[in-house]
């Protein structure tokens, strides 16, 4: 059984779909969940010449990560399951590790992840976060897979 379940959210459908899962088996195991979202560094083009964020940047991606924070805690509330957050924004570390280490600190049994399933060129200029989670993670990982729609026509 996982009691305690880390879900990193970043407002995508695919992330929405593996904190779904993740609140379906905290709610079956009698579990909780610790929803967690890295403010991730931007492109050159958010930065100066220098590579640093303005200040009014950086408030607006934290902004933006607490709402999604907020509507995940909503979601997990709507589902009765115990759930709360952490927003992370230290600029410079990897995603893999800060989840990684997230899940040491909330000494998760498992983490859930979303993840696009790119493959080839997509994936080796966009990697792979939930790749990287996996060969960090100190902790089973669950992969919930991005379900692409078909075409009508095919």
């Amino acid at each position: 059984m996982y009691l305690r379940i880390l879900v990193p959210v970043d407002g995508s459908e695919t992330a929405t779909k593996a904190m779904i899962a993740a609140l379906q088996l905290a709610r079956d195991s009698g579990g909780q969940v610790h929803l967690v979202h890295v403010v991730e560094g931007m492109t050159p083009l958010a930065a100066d010449p220098y590579g640093a964020y303005s200040g009014e940047v950086i408030e607006i991606m934290r902004q933006s990560g607490s709402k999604i924070l907020e509507d995940a805690l909503q979601v997990a509330k709507a589902a009765g399951v115990p759930a709360d957050t952490e927003l992370f924004d230290n600029f410079g570390e990897r995603l893999a590790e800060v989840v990684a280490d997230a899940a040491t600190r909330f000494k998760a049994d498992l983490i859930v992840v979303g993840t696009h399933g790119r493959r080839g060129l997509g994936r080796m200029m966009l990697g792979s976060g939930a790749e990287q989670i996996i060969r960090l993670a100190p902790v089973p990982v669950l992969v919930i897979r991005h379900s692409e729609k078909k075409e009508a026509s095919e």
